[in-house]
């Protein structure tokens, strides 16, 4: 029922061979992701109180990558929910985010809520499906 949020295969910043030059969880003067402290109270096995945690919209910015030719890409969270963690080790090794994008490369973890958690995992595209997604993208740009 969590979602870990990583770049999509397909992202530029894995595609085109880019450095990243910087990750910063700083959305705005008064929004920092880093400032997101989550203590969890287990009141059933499977039921948790997330305090603290910062709510998310789909359209939420999670943080910033800047590469070394100058682009910027902000990476949003796409999904309601809480955010639960997100990962600092991508700053001290933004490499990382590129070499293992899937695992230790995640950008953050959300719990989305339950009521919506089944219809978010209902609408989601199967691998097959994404590939397909991707190849009529690419043959309408070209």
């Amino acid at each position: 029922r969590i979602c870990v949020i990583t770049l999509a295969e397909a992202h530029p910043l894995l595609q085109s061979g880019k450095t990243i030059k910087s990750i910063n969880y700083q959305i705005s003067a008064n929004c920092s992701r880093l400032q997101n402290k989550v203590s969890g109270k287990s009141k059933r096995v499977r039921l948790f109180d997330w305090l603290g945690a910062q709510f998310l919209t789909e359209l939420a910015p999670l943080c910033r990558i800047s590469s070394s030719d100058g682009e910027e890409y902000t990476i949003y969270s796409c999904i309601r929910g809480r955010l639960i963690e997100v990962n600092e080790n991508i700053l001290s090794n933004p490499a990382i985010l590129q070499e293992k994008p899937s695992t230790e490369g995640y950008i953050a973890v959300v719990l989305p809520k339950f009521e919506e958690s089944k219809s978010v995992t209902q609408g989601l595209l199967t691998q097959k499906e994404y590939e397909e997604v991707l190849l009529k993208r690419l043959n309408s740009s070209s």
